[in-house]
């Protein structure tokens, strides 16, 4: 029999599709996978490689009683992780940070099975750094990892943020210019859950660029279902082609047909950009633990594949000025391009499961 790599993640995109793409390279070796979420990561794992799916109890909780129910919850998801891991076999358990991954990396832990924690923001999230001191190894997507104990710099391994197989194809396509008279392609996302104030404004920046740049537009945007008929009524009155919708399952070819983004700053945004080399204007949650996604966006903003528009400066007119300065000039937007391309590490997911597969001996 195959070996079991168990994946554990918390529930939302930015988790998940890491881990999924480390799954898929796992299993492409040969592994058997088992992954270990949440009821809302069940939204995001429909293609996730897994023989089985772990439903563990976890939570998460602030101030003594939210604390204390939290932690009888994770108790007994380890005792529900323990059990299933000995039916399994299981010889390596992988974290992805959100706590709905501590059951599982605790419950490996006190079985004295194999542990690795990946990091895909540029500071360690809340789980991950509970866990750091005590896991087999610590990988890590940016090559500085805030939050990171000083005693454990050593011990870090940078591979970069996997990204799934057909955004890393990306990573081979050549990026063009729109030529003067050639559509332009503006792909706006909001992290998995959508974003309240990208959905309300970016349409509305949009709208007020001059004409001639309005014609030329065609646009496609991740927004929160309560904003998708706002946004599409804007469009249409100001004569925008344009998609909107709550999410998009094929983001592999948006991105790979954009010209620009415009996006948070989540890990996996900023690494999915830098992957296919699409230029960007970003703009991190203000509300961020540690303000993580700034950090995420600093290595793609300092090589000049992207600009940076923090929460509270954002406005419909800057960045109205901010599209039309870019979108103006083509030489910019394929000098960001190759800016975006010159931190991206689009072999993560290999680097990431050479790292599972040592640590599994």
């Amino acid at each position: 029999m195959a070996k079991v790599c168990v994946v554990a993640a918390g529930g939302t995109g930015g988790h998940l599709f890491p881990a999924q793409a480390l799954a898929e390279e796992m299993a492409r070796r040969g592994w058997r996978i088992v992954l270990a979420t949440d009821r809302r990561g069940q939204a995001f794992a429909g293609h996730f490689p897994a023989e089985e799916r772990l439903a563990l109890d976890s939570a998460t909780g602030s101030g003594p009683v939210g604390l204390l129910k939290a932690g009888v919850k994770i108790a007994a998801g380890v005792v529900q992780a323990r059990k299933a891991f000995r039916r399994l076999d299981a010889s390596v358990v992988v974290g992805f940070g959100g706590y709905p991954s501590a059951p599982s990396l605790l419950a490996a832990m006190s079985m004295g099975l194999p542990t690795l924690i990946h990091e895909q923001n540029a500071v360690l999230g809340r789980t991950n750094r509970m866990l750091a001191g005590r896991v087999g190894g610590v990988a890590s997507a940016f090559p500085t990892l805030g939050g990171l104990p000083g005693n454990l710099k050593d011990r870090l391994e940078v591979v970069g943020n996997p990204v799934r197989p057909p955004i890393a194809a990306l990573a081979g396509k050549t990026y063009r210019a729109p030529g003067a008279r050639d559509d332009i392609h503006l792909l706006v996302t909001g992290g998995s859950q959508g974003a309240r104030i990208l959905s309300d404004t970016v349409p509305r920046a949009v709208a007020a660029l001059p004409e001639a740049l309005r014609k030329r537009l065609k646009v496609v945007q991740q927004a929160r279902p309560e904003y998708v008929q706002a946004a599409e009524a804007i469009y249409t009155e100001a004569g925008i082609r344009a998609e909107v919708a709550p999410f998009f399952t094929d983001m592999a070819s948006r991105l790979g047909e954009a010209h620009l983004a415009i996006g948070r700053a989540g890990a996996s945004t900023c690494t999915e950009l830098a992957v296919a080399g699409v230029p960007s204007i970003l703009v991190p949650l203000k509300i961020a633990m540690d303000d993580h996604q700034r950090y995420n966006a600093q290595g793609l903003v300092e090589a000049g594949g992207a600009v940076l528009i923090l929460e509270d400066d954002l406005t419909v007119e800057s960045l109205t000025d901010t599209l039309s300065e870019i979108l103006e000039e083509p030489a910019r937007l394929a000098a960001m391009s190759k800016g975006a391309r010159a931190v991206a590490l689009p072999d993560a997911a290999m680097r990431l499961a050479d790292l599972v597969e040592a640590a599994a001996g």
